[in-house]
């Protein structure tokens, strides 16, 4: 509410009701001829007497009150503070903003503040304000958190996301063996509509990217092995990198991105929805009915995905090799054949498999936690994808490192 009035005199209130729409004039302040506003401070005896000058609108500049602060500081020997408008113009909110705040800072300071000179209008806002203590506690306050409960807060939040993530996966397990025992109650066109959505719908980005990692693998090789003239090797870098790893790897982050978010948000919007909970009152299990189908595709897909990654880089690598450097097509395939071995393409393939697990596990259980707002159906996409990242990088680490120490 903005109060606009004139020299000493009450100026109109504008009152709002919310049940009834008013038709009030309401008195506006021309942003021309404004008079500069300002505060000159006198000090009398012990009495501080503060004179407000010219136009105390929102549209003037506010008057710096630094200087009347600092008089009011204890130990100036001032015990009362006065206010003088005879030189007051017109006068709205920024007026009342700026007494509160001297008020307020005389009170602090033990000095008496004599509020009876000032305009009738100004003297029954000011009633209001200081009719209801303000409660203690409700302002905020900036407050360093020690380190030490930091340190505590992460490490309750990370056995809570333990706990959560193990209890998950012992309902997968149960669902898994209802399935087992033909006991798991789910339409199988679910699982062929996720397949679908999941295999085919993205093989266009699988290609794209794959290519692109074959291209750049064939690049990164072709710079040192061209030092000796052993181009004919791009092949089997490029066939081992990517069967080994990159083909699978790349396929992995990818579906993270496309299928485990896609899979938080459905879930999610189905939690805000309250469909889980319907589904639960009419008796089906949402770990079987929505859960199941869904790590069911990504499981037979990834690793149809991970062959065609592969092919796609095995290609990208002929590209860069056959149109940059003096090796013949025949050459790099025959090369690519003979580098590469059923081995190495089950340690692919078998990584992949274990990918899709991680997807499913952590696209679903962020949509399984997901709150009741939009803004948690969003956070339980991001988090979705950023788990499923972080547990297909740690897997695929220890899997490596395994085969290394196994000698495969």
């Amino acid at each position: 509410m903005i109060i606009s009035g004139g020299y000493g005199k009450v100026s109109p209130v504008v009152l709002i009701h919310t049940s009834h729409t008013l038709s009030i004039p309401i008195m506006t302040v021309m942003t021309a001829n404004i008079v500069p506003c300002d505060i000159k401070a006198s000090l009398k005896e012990h009495t501080l007497e503060a004179s407000m000058v010219g136009d105390w609108v929102l549209d003037a500049t506010p008057p710096a009150l630094d200087a009347v602060l600092a008089q009011l500081d204890a130990g100036t020997g001032i015990k009362r503070l006065a206010f003088s408008t005879e030189t007051l113009g017109r006068w709205d909110s920024l007026l009342m903003t700026e007494l509160i705040r001297l008020i307020d800072y005389g009170t602090e300071q033990g000095i008496e503040v004599d509020t009876t000179t000032l305009p009738e209008g100004v003297q029954g806002l000011l009633t209001l304000v200081y009719a209801v203590p303000e409660r203690a506690g409700a302002r905020r306050h900036e407050q360093k958190t020690p380190w030490l409960t930091l340190i505590g807060k992460g490490g309750l939040r990370i056995a809570g996301d333990a706990n959560a993530l193990i209890a998950f996966i012992g309902e997968t397990a149960l669902s898994v063996l209802a399935l087992a025992r033909g006991k798991a109650r789910f339409r199988w066109v679910d699982l062929w509509m996720h397949i679908q959505d999941c295999g085919p719908s993205a093989l266009p980005i699988v290609t794209l990217i794959s290519l692109l990692v074959g291209l750049i693998l064939a690049f990164v090789g072709a710079v040192q092995l061209a030092l000796f003239g052993a181009q004919i090797y791009i092949a089997d870098l490029v066939g081992l990198g990517m069967t080994r790893e990159m083909g699978g790897l790349m396929a992995a982050i990818i579906m993270s991105g496309r299928t485990g978010a896609a899979y938080a948000a459905q879930l999610g919007t189905m939690q805000v929805n309250s469909e889980i909970d319907a589904l639960k009152t009419m008796g089906f299990v949402p770990m079987e009915f929505l859960v199941l189908p869904r790590i069911l595709a990504l499981i037979l897909i990834m690793p149809l995905l991970c062959l065609y990654a592969d092919l796609m880089g095995i290609v990208g690598g002929a590209l860069v090799t056959v149109n940059f450097f003096d090796v013949s097509l025949v050459e790099y395939l025959n090369r690519t054949a003979g580098a590469i071995h059923l081995p190495d393409l089950g340690i692919g393939i078998g990584k992949c498999a274990v990918f899709g697990v991680l997807i499913a596990l952590s696209g679903c259980m962020r949509g399984m936690q997901c709150g009741r707002s939009a803004s948690a159906v969003g956070d339980a996409a991001t988090s979705a994808v950023v788990t499923g990242i972080v547990f297909i990088v740690i897997a695929d680490s220890l899997m490596t490192v395994m085969c290394n120490r196994l000698g495969i």
